[in-house]
């Protein structure tokens, strides 16, 4: 058994963290001890590290969710699992192509620098003050683009 101080030095994932992925369902509710200390046991060490190796690989709480299911029901087909994976593997292609987009609008940002310009004349700074009719610079509506089309539809078809 372990408290949540030893849970997190133990799996490297900070007290904050442990305690969302409990609000969340994705590592059940510990026991409680006498004096009302969380107690926790090896498979939620084991359940935390399978959420941040998911983590690690960009994954949305909504498929860490689906892969769990997965992994709680050992009997089901590992079709799903693969059509899940091959959703994320189209996600990162797609934001791959993103963030070489954000890059060339940062890199032509960048080449606006006149280092002579005093801060009120800064080319950069003029530019990311510019927004269009949405109120947004183009770094703003890469950003939106991303987050909510792409993990909102992930995120959607992940919990089906």
């Amino acid at each position: 058994m372990m408290k949540i101080g030893e849970l997190a030095v133990a799996t490297a994932t900070s007290v904050e963290a442990i305690r969302f992925y409990e609000r969340e369902g994705l590592i059940p509710t510990p026991n409680r001890t006498a004096s009302n200390y969380r107690s926790y046991e090896d498979e939620h060490a084991q359940r935390l590290a399978f959420i941040r190796h998911c983590r690690s690989l960009d994954m949305a709480l909504d498929e860490i969710r689906a892969l769990l299911r997965f992994k709680d029901m050992p009997t089901s087909d590992c079709g799903d699992v693969n059509a899940l994976l091959e959703a994320h593997v189209r996600h990162v292609a797609e934001r791959v192509i993103e963030l070489k987009a954000l890059e060339k609008e940062l890199v032509g940002l960048r080449a606006r620098c006149k280092t002579s310009d005093a801060g009120a004349d800064c080319a950069i700074l003029k530019e990311l003050s510019q927004v269009d009719s949405a109120g947004e610079t183009g770094i703003q509506r890469s950003v939106v683009a991303h987050v909510g089309v792409v993990h909102g539809s992930r995120s959607k078809g992940a919990a089906k």
